[in-house]
């Protein structure tokens, strides 16, 4: 597909401008990556000279920008919304999450996992990283909605020899699907043995996967691994050598000024959860002292039963006042530096680097195009602070993912929004838990 977006506002995240380097121009796409990015009519009119049939799309009065990254997911977790509010982890996790879990079928995490995509494509969110069960079936889901994604392959001690023959599966089947790749995702240091980490490891090391876990959520974890290890859960992650730039780290709520060395000296890249952290009485991570220490920061929305919804822009706005209200510091975690943490940040925690995340020439085509003229977003002063401070979900009016629309004026093309609806409340009537 070639495409055309005309008379738009630009934000490149190019730059280390407050700006995110926004100029009103031009950009064209030529199968999956950006061909050209331009202020200079003259270079537009060339391009549409060499590319008769690009679709032309008029993008006055709106921003075209990268596509958001959420860098931890549990996107079928949609089947549970509003199940079990109000609770504590623990007691959430042993007396409704997983209840529900060791009743649900394979074609249903499917189905949860595709209403959980449709969700995140008409917020912006071009690529996801997740973590959950049965991912080896939701691989064909995320093919045909056309979301990048990370597919991390989540077990437990119970269950670990299922799912590592699982990852090897869901492997064998994203081969040669450029925007579906396999992550192995134990669950985290308390609920993994020391044994079955290093074989998930391995396992990692042969298949060339990236490694994804939760770190230090809550003060529950943290007894429990100091009491059996003697150590955090970060050193004890490290010693057992899983901490590499292969890793995501989800929460790192309750990390120390030894765990934050140890996860910049490792590269590993922390994916802050901060309406999670809040729902549950987590904590506040404390992400402006993690970042003075050269920890890779991204954002994630967690699963849509402990946050209830999977809502980029309300997690950059909730992280930034979060900061600001924990540290005192008006100034702490300003809005281009969330803005990064949700975009360029997150594509080098998935593994694409500067291939995505940016608008430039050569880069991988996931692109957004937010409407400005929205009451809240006006008059536009600033448009780093308008997209984070104001954004909407709602404002997001087209989705490109490798040069392809998938979300058009707001219709997710690759979906049938009512059935699936229509067959995310069977599956829930099937479950039956309450």
């Amino acid at each position: 597909m070639t495409l055309l977006f005309e008379h738009g506002q630009i934000l490149t995240m190019t730059s280390d401008r407050p700006d995110g380097g926004v100029f009103e121009g031009w950009v064209g796409v030529d199968g999956e990556r950006i061909a050209l990015v331009t202020a200079d009519a003259a270079a537009a009119a060339a391009f549409l000279a060499a590319h008769p049939a690009a679709r032309r799309i008029d993008a006055r009065g709106r921003l075209l920008m990268p596509g958001l990254v959420d860098t931890h997911c549990h996107a079928a977790m949609t089947l549970q919304r509003n199940r079990a509010d109000d609770i504590a982890l623990m007691r959430w996790l042993n007396d409704h999450i997983w209840p529900f879990e060791a009743k649900q079928r394979p074609d249903e995490v499917a189905l949860g996992a595709e209403l959980g995509m449709a969700e995140l494509l008409l917020g912006g969110v071009t690529s996801f990283a997740d973590m959950y069960y049965w991912e080896h079936r939701c691989v064909e889901t995320a093919r045909r909605v056309g979301i990048r994604a990370l597919l991390g392959c989540n077990y437990f001690d119970s269950n670990a020899d299922e799912v590592f023959a699982e990852t090897e599966e869901a492997v064998r089947l994203a081969a040669g699907c450029g925007r579906v790749r396999i992550a192995l995702a134990p669950h985290s240091a308390y609920m993994v043995s020391p044994e079955n980490l290093m074989r998930g490891l391995r396992l990692s090391d042969r298949l060339g996967l990236r490694l994804m876990t939760h770190i230090a959520e809550t003060r529950d974890e943290m007894r429990m691994v100091g009491e059996r290890y003697g150590c955090t859960p970060v050193q004890h992650l490290d010693a057992l050598g899983l901490l590499d730039d292969r890793m995501i780290g989800a929460h790192c709520v309750h990390v120390d000024g030894r765990d934050m060395a140890t996860l910049a000296e490792r590269g590993v890249a922390v994916s802050h959860n901060p309406q999670s952290n809040m729902k549950i009485s987590s904590g506040v991570a404390p992400v402006e002292r993690m970042m003075r220490a050269g920890v890779l920061l991204t954002l994630g929305t967690d699963g849509p039963c402990s946050n209830n919804d999977l809502d980029m822009w309300e997690e950059m706005r909730s992280a930034s006042f979060l900061q600001k209200s924990s540290t005192g510091d008006p100034c702490a975690l300003p809005a281009y530096e969330v803005l990064k943490m949700a975009t360029v940040n997150g594509a080098r925690a998935l593994g694409w680097g500067d291939e995505l995340g940016v608008v430039r020439e050569g880069a991988l085509a996931d692109l957004i195009l937010v409407d400005l003229q929205k009451p809240h977003l006006q008059p536009v002063n600033d448009p780093v602070a308008d997209l984070v401070y104001c954004g909407k979900a709602a404002d997001v009016e087209t989705v490109v993912v490798g040069g392809e629309i998938v979300v058009e004026q707001r219709r997710v093309v690759h979906c049938d929004l009512p059935a699936l609806f229509a067959a995310a409340r069977e599956a829930v009537r099937r479950i039956g838990l309450r």
